[in-house]
C-alpha cells in the first residue's frame, strides 16, 4: 500500500513492535551543478553508486539511496544541478530538483567552500526558502582547516551554520550526519528478516528507446527527465509505482551504448550501475524501439540479461509509429534475431500513448512465476524416463550415452542437473531443454542445464570422470 507521496506503507505486522511505523524520512541534496552532490551522496550511503564524473550536469533525475546512521536508517536523495531561468533540458533538471525539495523532510544545501557563494547559489536559497522545509547549508570540498575559514563567509546566505565537508576525502561527514539525524522526525529503527517487499524490475536498453517514458507513464509523473538526445538518464532512477493492482520497485537505468569495457567516463560508470541494476533485479524489461530494426546492440543487452539469469519480458515499445510494411519485416527479424531467446515473453506497447502498458504486469507475474518454479523430482523423473526412452541419445563412437536420472538443483532461474553414463551432445541437451519447456512452462525465464557424468575406476582405482 502506498502513500499519496508513492511510499510503500508498512503494515503493523511487517515491522518491529518499538520500531516507528511509516516512511522512512527523506534527505534531498541539491545545489548548482558542479559542487559535489553525488560525492557527497557516495559518503552517506558509504558506497560508491551515484554516478560522478568532473563536469557538470551528470546527475539529471532524482534518484534515491537507501542509507543509515547510528542504526537508523532514512532516504538520500541524489539530484541534478538546480539553476534559475534554466531552459530545455536543464529546465527539467531543475524542477526534478525542486520536486525532491518538495517531498523531502530536511535539505541539504551544498555550496563549493572554494568558489564561495555565487548568484546561482542565492537564487536557490530564495527558492528553499519557499519552501519552507529545514536545510542544512554545507560546505563542501573543505579538504584542508583553511579552506574550512573560508567557509565561515557562507554564514550569509542567511541559512544558518555553514558544515564545512570534503566529500571526497570523508572530512567533516560524521558531525554533517549527526546534524541530519538531529533533524530529522524519528527514523525507523533498522530491522532485519523484514518480509520481502516489492518486486525488483530493470528498465533496459538501448538508448532513446522509451524506458524513463514507460517509467513516468506508470508513475502518474515526470519521475525520469525525458529528452529526445540519447543518454539522458546516467543514474538507475528507482521508483515504486502501482501497475496491475500491485506495487512494483522499478529501477529506469541509462541506454546501454556499448560494452562495458569499451565505454569511457561517465557512460562507463553509467553502464557498471546498469549491470549492478539487473543483478539487483528479479525480473528485466528490455525495451526496443520496434520502429527500427533490431540492432547489435539491442542483442547484446538481451544477451547481458538472459546471462545474469534473471526473469525476461521483451517490450517493443513506440509501436505507435509502427506500419504494417513496418510489421512485416519485425516478425522477420524476430523469427531470425530472437531465435536464441524463444521462451522470452514479448509484448507490443507505447508508452507515450499508454497502449497496451496494462499487460506489462500479468507478463512480470507470469516470468517471475515460471523463474521461480520448482517441479517435483518424481514428477520430473518419470517425464524424463518417458522422453529419453521415446528419443533416446544419437550412437557416438558404437555406444549411447544413457540419462540415469535428473534432480532440481535451485530456483531463480530453474536449474536442473541430468545425471549420466556420459557426457551429452549439445544438440541432445538443448532437445531436453527444449523439451522441458514444452511440458513444464518456464514462459519468460531462463533454464539452466547441467550434465553430471557418472565417474568411472581408473587405475589404481582412482576416480576419474568420464569425458
Amino acid at each position: 500500500m502506498t502513500d499519496d507521496n508513492g511510499w510503500v506503507e508498512l503494515r503493523e505486522t511487517d515491522v518491529d513492535e518499538e520500531a516507528p511505523s511509516g516512511p522512512q524520512p527523506v534527505v534531498a541534496v541539491v545545489g548548482r551543478p558542479n559542487v559535489g552532490k553525488s560525492t557527497l551522496v557516495n559518503r552517506i550511503i558509504g558506497r560508491r553508486q551515484a554516478v560522478v564524473e568532473d563536469v557538470p550536469g551528470v546527475t539529471r533525475d532524482r534518484i534515491p539511496y537507501d542509507a543509515q546512521w547510528t542504526g537508523r536508517q532514512f532516504t538520500v536523495v541524489d539530484t541534478g544541478g538546480w539553476e534559475p531561468d534554466a531552459k530545455d533540458r536543464a529546465a527539467a533538471i531543475a524542477a526534478q530538483a525542486e520536486t525532491a525539495v518538495a517531498t523531502a523532510d530536511v535539505v541539504l544545501f551544498v555550496v563549493d567552500a572554494v568558489v564561495g557563494s555565487t548568484d546561482v547559489d542565492e537564487a536557490a536559497v530564495r527558492m528553499l526558502r519557499r519552501s519552507a522545509k529545514p536545510v542544512i547549508l554545507v560546505a563542501n570540498k573543505a579538504d584542508n582547516a583553511a579552506v574550512e575559514v573560508e567557509a565561515t563567509s557562507l554564514w550569509s546566505l542567511g541559512l544558518g551554520e555553514p558544515y564545512p565537508v570534503s566529500a571526497l576525502h570523508g572530512r567533516g561527514s560524521g558531525e554533517l550526519l549527526d546534524a541530519i539525524m538531529d533533524a530529522l522526525p524519528e527514523a525507523p529503527k533498522i530491522v532485519e528478516d523484514r518480509p520481502r517487499g516489492p518486486r525488483r524490475v530493470a528498465l533496459v536498453g538501448r538508448p532513446n528507446v522509451g524506458k524513463s517514458s514507460l517509467l513516468n507513464r506508470f508513475s502518474g509523473e515526470e519521475r525520469a527527465v525525458v529528452d529526445s538526445v540519447a543518454g539522458t538518464t546516467v543514474d538507475p532512477v528507482d521508483s515504486l509505482v502501482h501497475i496491475g493492482g500491485e506495487t512494483w520497485h522499478l529501477v529506469d537505468t541509462a541506454g546501454l551504448r556499448k560494452r562495458v569495457g569499451k565505454a569511457s567516463g561517465t557512460e562507463y560508470y553509467a553502464s557498471l550501475r546498469t549491470a549492478s541494476a539487473i543483478e539487483a533485479a528479479e525480473v528485466a524489461v528490455v525495451l526496443l524501439d520496434a520502429s527500427e530494426p533490431i540492432s547489435e546492440q539491442d542483442q547484446r543487452i538481451l544477451s547481458m540479461v538472459s546471462e545474469s539469469g534473471r526473469a525476461l519480458v521483451i517490450a517493443f515499445n513506440k509501436w505507435d509509429l509502427v506500419d504494417a510494411d513496418r510489421r512485416y519485416y519485425l516478425d522477420k527479424e524476430i523469427e531470425r534475431e530472437l531465435r536464441r531467446i524463444p521462451w522470452a515473453l514479448r509484448l507490443n506497447l507505447s508508452a507515450m500513448t499508454g497502449r497496451a502498458v496494462d499487460k506489462l504486469a500479468p507478463a512480470l507475474r507470469t516470468a517471475l512465476a515460471s523463474w521461480e518454479t520448482r517441479v517435483p523430482t518424481a514428477h520430473l523423473n518419470s517425464w524424463l524416463t518417458a522422453l529419453v526412452q521415446a528419443t533416446p541419445h544419437p550412437v557416438r563412437g558404437g555406444r549411447a550415452p544413457k540419462v540415469l536420472f535428473a534432480t532440481q538443483a535451485g530456483t531463480c532461474p530453474p536449474r536442473f542437473v541430468l545425471f549420466t553414463t556420459a557426457p551429452l551432445d549439445a544438440g541432445y541437451q538443448r532437445f531436453v531443454e527444449r523439451k522441458l519447456r514444452e511440458e513444464f512452462g518456464f514462459e519468460g525465464s531462463p533454464v539452466e542445464i547441467s550434465v553430471r557424468p557418472r565417474k568411472k575406476l581408473g587405475p589404481g582405482g582412482r576416480g576419474k570422470a568420464h569425458g
